[in-house]
Formats: structure tokens, sequence, C-alpha cells
């Protein structure tokens, strides 16, 4: 099954509802540290309610260290990409990585990854990391799991 990673997170209630987004899908979640709020926050427990202890999340000390644990293709879901999500063939073993809400993903962790891919919307307007999460997930799994 495809995972999920997140790196640098720094708002906690997006964290907590892309925790519990993989909890309820069976989805591997890698959080890349540090964080932008402690991993107890309030926030983070509210928005994950009871399933943060029912998702498989794994937590990595920088993002060397993911690199060398992580399965697979690295994909970014990332604005400025040439490739729409809905345009990319996702294989079971990816990883979709998601930028710091405040940021995005840096140009050095980006040339990391083996492929970009983007979430078609108008100009100006940026999506929630938690909804574009969920939408390009939904692709992926619509796609890999036809190749059970």
């Amino acid at each position: 099954m495809p995972r999920l990673a997140l790196f640098q997170p720094d708002i906690p209630q997006n964290t907590g509802t892309i925790i519990r987004l993989c909890a309820c899908l069976g989805i591997g979640l890698d959080i890349i540290e540090p964080c932008g709020f402690p991993f107890a926050d309030a926030k983070l427990k509210r928005a994950g309610m009871d399933y943060l202890d029912l998702a498989a999340v794994t937590r990595h000390s920088d993002f060397n260290n993911f690199l060398a644990k992580k399965p697979g293709r690295l994909v970014s879901v990332e604005t400025g990409t040439a490739t729409a999500y809905t345009e990319f063939t996702f294989l079971p073993t990816d990883t979709l990585l998601l930028g710091r809400e405040s940021a995005g993903t840096p140009a050095d962790i980006f040339t990391k990854c083996d492929f970009g891919v983007f979430i078609p919307q108008i100009a100006g307007r940026s999506l929630n990391v938690a909804i574009a999460a969920a939408m390009v997930l939904g692709e992926a799994l619509r796609q890999t799991s036809l190749q059970k």
C-alpha cells in the first residue's frame, strides 16, 4: 500500500487529521521532524481523536534518517511540478511526501524525490495539506488497488 510522509509539519490540527485518515484507511504515515509543535500537543490529539493510537506512525529525526528507511519511490505532492496527480501512474510501494504548511517542500528536499505531482487548482489558491493528502492518496489507492 502507498504511504504518506509529512515533512516537518507545523500545524498540529492538520497532522492529527492526516493521522486519522491513515488510521481509517490502514495507511502508514512517516513524520519527518522537527515538527513545528510538540507531538503531544492538545490540538493534535483533538484532531486525531481516538485514532492516534490506531495509526501506524513512524517518526524520523530528520530527512536523511527517513530516506535511509523509505521503501520504493518518493513522490512529492507540490505546486510547481509538471505532472497532475491524475496523470501519474502510482505504484503500491510509493510514499507521497507533503511539505510544510507554511513553506511547502524545500528545493533541496524536492530534488531528492523521484517524482513530483500537483493538484490542478485556481491560480493563487492553496488547498489545506490534509485535503491534498486525501485527494492524492485516494487516487494512488484507486490505481494500486487494481494491482493486487
